[in-house]
């Protein structure tokens, strides 16, 4: 009885309530200039901050600066500790506080905590756990590069495939017009990206825009792309033994000759997909986030530093969908002697969909002299509640 399985799996989850520690058994994430590129080009990110070396030296960086959610290579935001045959956990949301940039040669280091573990009703599949992760990340000096809160949802499988939430979303077919302005938008992003056009605090006013982005149609290419820049993705002898030692975290592809995969496989290929209740391949949570951070960066500038940075997944983004981001400012405001703006995002799909809500607060450059320079985030505290 799949009732016993839940139960099962919210006890072995709520064992690890409160519960802290390094990620064991992974050795730390070593940013190299190479990795930061492949980072940038697994997100689809195109700001020479992050990948041309001879444009950043002239930057107030003096080099190379990863991409702000580079660290989540090392451990992706809510990822389980746990895992039992037939729940599956999807990511649902990240809220991440940034405090010090990662350059070439920094060492990254996670220490993950449970935070709370919640038994809700779900429409998806009738009843989940939702588990609250706080994932703290360092360099090699102990020092607290950000702080993330993930959020997973574990559904029990056949639940969520009977159910039936999305049997009916197909994939969208693009008119020529429709594929024309995404190809335009993506091709012509770099002329946005704000760079070393100092953005001021006295120049941003309450309802203000930032740029528009696409993402999308989304393929298999970009969901592939994302796992190698996050370090992912082992063969033969390394998958087995990995297998071998998180046997729960792995099945065997009995209707492709019983090869090893990772039950996460879904993101990758439509039949897996759909045994979990998902219409098709899927995008990763932290993938869609970075997505939300690029917006922001392009639209504050090198001289401004991003703060905070939340985005929901309310909806699943599948293959050929497409996420166009944007957002509003909501409130200026000084805390710590540090300028910072509030702005609601949202990203929205080609149906006309509000699939993934998200919030980033920006620290800007000001010129009053009692502000404080944002030289990173650490010049700023947030005081954010451990749950949110």
């Amino acid at each position: 009885m799949m009732q016993l399985r839940y139960d099962e799996d919210f006890i072995e989850a709520a064992a690890f309530l409160c519960t802290s520690g390094r990620r064991k058994g992974v050795p730390s994430l070593l940013s190299r200039f190479i990795g930061a590129i492949i980072f940038a080009n697994g997100v689809g990110d195109l700001n020479p901050l992050y990948r041309d070396q001879e444009y950043a030296r002239w930057t107030r960086f003096g080099g190379l600066i990863a991409h702000p959610c580079f660290p989540w290579a090392h451990h992706w935001p809510g990822r389980s500790y746990w895992g039992l045959p037939g729940v599956h956990g999807f990511g649902v949301a990240i809220d991440c506080e940034f405090y010090r940039n990662v350059r070439p040669g920094d060492r990254i280091n996670v220490w993950n905590r449970v935070l709370d573990v919640k038994d809700k009703q779900s429409k998806f599949s009738g009843r989940m756990a939702m588990q609250y992760l706080e994932s703290t990340y360092t360099n090699q000096r102990d020092e607290i590069v950000s702080r993330a809160l993930g959020l997973t949802a574990r559904h029990e499988r056949k639940a969520s495939r009977e159910k039936g939430k999305y049997k009916d979303i197909k994939t969208h077919v693009y008119t020529d017009e429709e594929r024309a302005r995404i190809d335009t938008m993506v091709l012509t992003e770099p002329d946005r990206i704000r760079g070393t056009n100092t953005r001021h605090w006295e120049d941003v006013n309450v309802g203000d825009t930032i740029d528009e982005i696409a993402r999308g149609p989304l393929s298999m290419s970009d969901t592939m792309a994302f796992v190698i820049a996050s370090g992912r993705g082992a063969a033969h002898g390394a998958l087995l033994r990995h297998a071998a030692k998180h046997p729960k975290h792995y099945i065997r592809n009995v209707k492709a000759g019983g090869g090893i995969e990772y039950t996460g496989i879904g993101h990758h290929r439509e039949d897996f997909a759909k045994e979990v209740g998902v219409p098709g391949m899927y995008d990763y949570l932290p993938q869609r986030a970075c997505w939300f951070a690029t917006a922001i960066t392009n639209w504050m500038g090198d001289d401004a530093v991003i703060k905070r940075l939340r985005m929901e997944a309310r909806m699943f983004n599948c293959q050929g969908d497409t996420t166009f981001i944007t957002g509003t400012v909501v409130k200026k405001y000084v805390k710590d002697r540090s300028a910072l703006v509030d702005i609601d995002m949202k990203g929205v799909n080609q149906r006309g969909d509000l699939s993934s809500p998200g919030f980033a607060t920006v620290m800007l450059p000001s010129k009053d002299i009692s502000t404080r320079i944002p030289i990173d985030g650490t010049v700023c505290e947030l005081d954010l509640p451990p749950v949110r």
